[in-house]
């Protein structure tokens, strides 16, 4: 299997996105406005977590674009009702067309998991002609960022088998994350406030 041909058109999905979200980011500075995106990472899955995903799944090699996370972006927010305005404002772009979405944010995971997942075809223009490509956009805020980030850390250390003690710990540390995003929404105004003076400075 060429997995660099098969994997071209995930790459400039997730290029292509990368641009168009932080595009949005410029437009609120140009417009001095409190931007809902702190910043934005995308990635093209490597060949072995996609192999090691398809085997879970019982994907055949030759259905691997059935994956829905080959392609990943993930816009970071600074509170969490800005999670919600991006999802509104993906939800009203005509250049994707959305497959689904998964509100990990108002239901969270068991494990403490908070995140806004899309589901996204996206067209990505070929020398054959448009492809298009199923994508995922993560939306989340700093707090949920630190903790999944750490979650996906030891996911990996432990092979998914994370210590009963450890599993606890990081359930209290979501809760404590989910707290301070709470927190800091309510004083959301003031510290928009403190960042427009500090800009103006």
């Amino acid at each position: 299997m060429n997995w660099e041909a098969l994997l071209a058109p995930y790459a400039q999905a997730v290029e292509e996105l990368k641009i168009k979200l932080k595009g949005i980011r410029k437009q609120f500075e140009y417009e001095s406005k409190d931007s809902p995106i702190e910043f934005i990472t995308g990635r093209v899955k490597p060949v072995a977590s996609i192999l090691e995903k398809s085997e879970t799944k019982h994907i055949p090699p030759d259905r691997i674009e059935e994956l829905q996370d080959i392609a990943g972006v993930r816009v970071v927010c600074p509170f969490v009702d800005d999670i919600y305005a991006i999802v509104s404002m993906i939800r009203s772009r005509e250049d994707l067309e959305i497959i689904e979405e998964k509100d990990y944010v108002s239901h969270k995971k068991e494990s403490g998991y908070r995140s806004y997942h899309m589901i996204i075809n996206y067209p990505v223009e070929t020398i054959n002609g448009v492809k298009m490509v199923i994508s995922e956009i993560q939306i989340r805020t700093l707090a949920m960022n630190f903790w999944a980030t750490n979650e996906h850390s030891l996911n990996y250390k432990y092979k998914g088998n994370i210590p009963a003690d450890i599993k606890s710990r990081l359930q209290r540390a979501a809760e404590a994350a989910f707290k301070l995003d709470e927190e800091m929404s309510i004083i959301k105004n003031e510290v928009q406030e403190a960042k427009r003076i500090f800009h103006r400075k």
